[in-house]
């Protein structure tokens, strides 16, 4: 579904990505992971649009979407959510799903003058989807409720509830478990699981909680220093002698960085 073909993205002196090649399987749910600074957030936003890479090409199936914006590739069923979810704050749950939906006919003055009918029919029926999405995620005692008001969690089931709404091709996920209790992640993880099985959703992810990249990714690759270091299944990657010494690798020149600096 996703290739990435040597990308690079470089800022002034640093190669944040540096090379990476990596593809996402159509159907999957492919985990990315890697110590902090491996490049895996930079590459994520690469390919969803949000940086031009410095070098390198990204294909969407057979299509070439190097360097398109986060709105083209929304129209072509690319979308990305972020460690912080980012609700409409003021506005209902049920309200941020239907916002979601883009090109509706009441979008443009015209058609909302002009087209009446065809707006309202087009409104039930997002309605009768949003009611849909919010007993999928459990979310219905929440429906009416202000969405700044939710829990981190339930945040990141609405962003979910909102992949949903736009029928989605490929979803970037970007570390759904930060911040939430292990029963909420429970929900966020069976609704993955279900979105992919039931409804044929191609899910990548970045997560640091191996249990849960466990749990959903197969397969799983593993980003080191802005290059891809190894690809397979968790176990496989989690006995890599070479992914062991990038994460311990990592966290050794970390202890040593906080010393000197308590030096």
């Amino acid at each position: 579904m996703i290739r990435v073909v040597d990308v690079h993205k470089h800022f002034g002196g640093v190669r944040a990505v540096d090379g990476a090649t990596l593809k996402i399987r159509e159907g999957a749910i492919t985990g990315l992971i890697g110590p902090n600074g491996a490049g895996k957030t930079t590459l994520f936003n690469v390919v969803a649009g949000v940086y031009p890479p410095t070098a390198g090409r990204v294909f969407l199936a057979n299509d070439d979407v190097t360097g398109l914006r986060p709105h083209q590739l929304f129209r072509r069923g690319v979308v990305r959510t972020f460690q912080i979810a980012h609700e409409f704050a003021t506005l209902t749950v049920v309200e941020n799903l239907l916002a979601s939906v883009g090109n509706q006919t009441g979008e443009s003055l015209v058609g909302a003058w002009l087209h009446r009918g065809r707006v309202r029919i087009e409104e039930e029926k997002l309605r009768d989807r949003a009611d849909e999405v919010l007993q999928f995620l459990n979310l219905g005692e929440v429906a009416n409720l202000p969405a700044g008001d939710l829990s981190g969690g339930q945040k990141k089931l609405l962003e979910l509830g909102r992949v949903m709404m736009t029928g989605a091709k490929v979803v970037l996920l970007d570390e759904i478990g930060a911040g939430v209790n292990r029963t909420l992640l429970r929900s966020i993880s069976g609704a993955i699981l279900r979105l992919n099985l039931e409804y044929g959703y191609t899910f990548c992810l970045i997560e640091h909680d191996m249990d849960l990249v466990s749990l959903l990714c197969d397969p799983v690759i593993v980003m080191a220093e802005g290059k891809v270091l190894a690809e397979g299944s968790a176990p496989d990657v989690q006995s890599d002698e070479r992914v062991i010494e990038a994460y311990l690798g990592s966290r050794s020149r970390h202890r040593r960085q906080q010393t000197a600096d308590t030096a």
